[in-house]
């Protein structure tokens, strides 16, 4: 019990509930909410993600849509306490924070939420945007995640991005002042990237550092201006061995500053991990509002998988037309379930708990992987009453771990 409510507890015995009604107490299942904003001042060549450059964006019209999108999804998911609302993009700084507060409203409007509610909201460092940090705090933001990708300024002309290194190191100071969390990306395995120089660039960031950070390997992506580039023989990212020397370095420098790996790529101080991304690696239920948004909704015993329609106008025309955007919605096969949790519980440091899977699989873990015992005599899996994890050696090579074990 929480706020005036918790005096009550303190009253006279005939004021609190006898133990069968407290046993009797129904507890809601966690829901994370993610908020999709598409649109960017310019696309980065590395980027795959469901985002596009407009040069006029009705905000207004959009927050109405966006309104209408978490009511009619809340239907999926009554029964449910937010635990996390994440505004993800795209660039979501770039809308108005007057947007993410009507919301945040909505949501705490159509679910009870729980305490310490996580609201994270992606944001560039470009100056203009920066400007608008107090707004997204007074808004109910309270966990920023800024996408400063480097603090080379070389490395940053490299990979596109619209701001330089005073921009981004500016825009980490307003973060630390203005929101009770925050944390920034940083990519690694660049071209020609040599191990002394990221240690450097990671022991910067870990003195600009709260207590969170993310460090994903350069990834060169089909469709992508850098894929196009490498198609043509063009040399954008270093070689396996090397990236498998700096994710080393990386999980070792980290750890030896009080922010080990919790996922593969996110650090963290512990109890600072980001609880949205959390629901996502741990397979629990989370809606996906706006274009090209995905969610993951449990009913009736299944999993239900939903996807939106991508391209921005189709999606704001469907809302409009009908009140729904949602392009597939349908229930995850039991195999198909079993391969989303292992692929993404592995990810964590923590693994999957031993009775959720078997649960979800109704068999033993052993029966259920024919390559385990070969793994885990490899050192690349621990199998235990408890958990199925993978180890450091396993998560460096997650693909192949994933591959032996799902097919």
């Amino acid at each position: 019990m929480t706020g005036d409510g918790g005096a009550a507890v303190l009253g006279s015995r005939a004021s609190r509930p006898h133990a069968a009604e407290t046993a009797a107490v129904h507890v809601k299942e966690p829901l994370a909410v993610y908020i999709h904003w598409p649109f960017c001042r310019s696309k980065c060549p590395y980027c795959d993600f469901n985002s596009h450059v407009r040069e006029r964006v009705d905000a207004d019209r959009w927050t109405r849509a966006l309104i209408a999108d978490l009511e009619r999804q809340a239907e999926m998911a009554a029964d449910r306490e937010v635990v996390s609302i994440f505004f993800g993009g795209g660039t979501p700084s770039l809308m108005p924070p007057e947007t993410a507060a009507a919301l945040i409203e909505q949501v705490k409007l159509l679910w009870p939420v729980a305490p310490g509610l996580e609201i994270t909201l992606e944001a560039n460092p470009n100056s203009a945007e920066a400007a608008r940090f107090a707004g997204f705090a007074a808004a109910g933001v309270n966990r920023l995640s800024l996408g400063i990708q480097a603090l080379d300024p070389a490395a940053l002309r490299f990979l596109g991005r619209g701001h330089d290194r005073d921009e981004a190191l500016a825009a980490i100071g307003f973060a630390r002042e203005t929101f009770p969390r925050y944390s920034f990306d940083l990519i690694y395995a660049r071209p020609g990237q040599i191990v002394a120089a990221w240690e450097e660039e990671l022991d910067e960031a870990l003195s600009l550092a709260g207590e969170h950070l993310s460090l994903y390997q350069l990834t060169i992506e089909p469709g992508t201006a850098f894929g196009n580039r490498a198609a043509r023989g063009e040399i954008l990212n270093t070689d396996e061995d090397i990236a498998a020397t700096l994710f080393e370095a990386t999980q070792e420098r980290l750890a030896a500053a009080g922010l080990p790996a919790y996922e593969i790529s996110n650090h963290a101080r512990p109890g600072a991990e980001c609880r949205h991304n959390l629901a996502y690696w741990r397979y629990e239920d989370y809606l996906g509002i706006g274009p090209g948004a995905h969610g993951r909704i449990s009913r009736e015993g299944r999993k239900l998988a939903t996807q939106q329609h991508r391209a921005p106008e189709a999606w704001l025309a469907a809302i409009e037309d009908s009140g729904t955007a949602i392009d597939e919605m349908a229930p995850i096969a039991p195999e198909a379930a079993i391969g989303e949790m292992v692929m993404m519980g592995l990810r964590l440091v923590e693994g999957i708990p031993r009775a959720r899977l078997e649960a979800l699989a109704e068999r033993d873990v052993e029966e259920l992987f024919a390559a385990l015992p070969r793994l885990v005599a490899g050192g690349f899996v621990t199998l235990d009453g408890d958990r199925l994890a993978a180890t450091a050696a396993g998560r460096q090579r997650l693909n192949a771990v994933l591959a032996a074990l799902l097919s």
